[in-house]
């Protein structure tokens, strides 16, 4: 007798996915690369890589190198701009058959407001999520994402001039991410989504110098799970809003972690890029961890973990 399927979909954010497998920014390129691998509408949503108010030829290589378990790059958020996002990728999304998160990055508040502006009223784009490890040019390349502040401030900004769900990228770059989260919150994200990458360095100890030409970059891929594991739980904990789990995922076990967690959905990043059909792997795995545990919902497994006890970082 075969088992009963059970229900994948989640919801939050004011969207309904078909599932909670969601493939992170800057792995999955516009969303259409992938096609020719395997059916991208079994995804519950892609996000496209980052989209700037003006093209961005991305920082001088080298600027990837690969880590034991980890990958180091600094790419620069090369992207075409959101003018010719809008000209020539936004036609190709009508065909994907899952929804699409758009990514947006800005060198200022102004022009996330800006970028916020202009895609509210593409209906191809399902939500936006805000790239906050950007630099501030305003305050010396500082990340936004550090400065609860400015993550309230730029948050709120988006809020005001788009109806679509506003989505929180916070960086783990930070003293405490839960003040992070909670600044998003207050502004009115509609979730938040973490980690983005670990800031890290590589040196070349036969040249003596650093392996990047950006000297460092962000850090991702299975290295990284169980910080992103513990932040997650964290800030599930203390928001009241959905959280998108992102970190290292590379099997459904990975991901089952960050929906113990708390966490509503998962991005999977790094793993698109050394093994493509992972996405596919993790929704089945989900799929049958569900089934054979009796759960009949995504939703019924979220955040089982159960509260935090008082607990001690040392």
């Amino acid at each position: 007798m075969s088992r009963q399927r059970v229900a994948l979909d989640v919801e939050f954010a004011g969207m309904r996915l078909k599932n909670p497998v969601i493939t992170s920014s800057g792995t999955c390129g516009y969303g259409t690369e992938f096609q020719r691998i395997y059916d991208v509408s079994l995804l519950g949503a892609i996000v496209t890589k980052a989209i700037s108010l003006r093209p961005r030829l991305g920082n001088a290589p080298p600027r990837l190198i690969e880590r034991p378990a980890a990958m180091l790059s600094s790419c620069g958020l090369q992207n075409v701009g959101v003018q010719t996002f809008l000209e020539d990728k936004v036609p190709l999304l009508r065909n994907l058959g899952t929804e699409v998160i758009v990514n947006i990055a800005g060198e200022s508040a102004e022009e996330f407001r800006e970028l916020g502006r202009i895609l509210s009223v593409c209906p191809e784009v399902s939500a936006l999520e805000l790239n906050l490890s950007c630099p501030n040019v305003k305050s010396g390349g500082m990340s936004f994402g550090v400065d609860p502040k400015a993550v309230y401030d730029i948050t709120g900004s988006v809020k005001e001039v788009t109806s679509k769900p506003v989505i929180s990228k916070l960086t783990p770059n930070v003293a405490d991410i839960v003040e992070v989260a909670k600044a998003a919150e207050a502004a009115g994200a509609d979730a938040v989504s973490l980690i983005n990458g670990l800031l890290g360095m590589a040196i070349d100890v036969k040249a003596r110098r650093p392996y990047m030409a950006n000297i460092i970059g962000g850090l991702t891929g299975p290295a990284i799970h169980p910080v992103a594991v513990r932040m997650v739980w964290q800030v599930a904990n203390e928001v009241g809003i959905p959280v998108i789990g992102m970190g290292g995922i590379s099997s459904a076990e990975d991901a089952l972690e960050f929906l113990l967690a708390g966490a509503t959905a998962v991005q999977i990043g790094t793993a698109n890029l050394f093994s493509p059909l992972t996405p596919v792997r993790v929704i089945d795995g989900i799929q049958g961890y569900l089934e054979e545990e009796g759960f009949s919902s995504v939703g019924e497994l979220r955040g089982s973990l159960g509260p935090p006890p008082d607990y001690d970082l040392l």
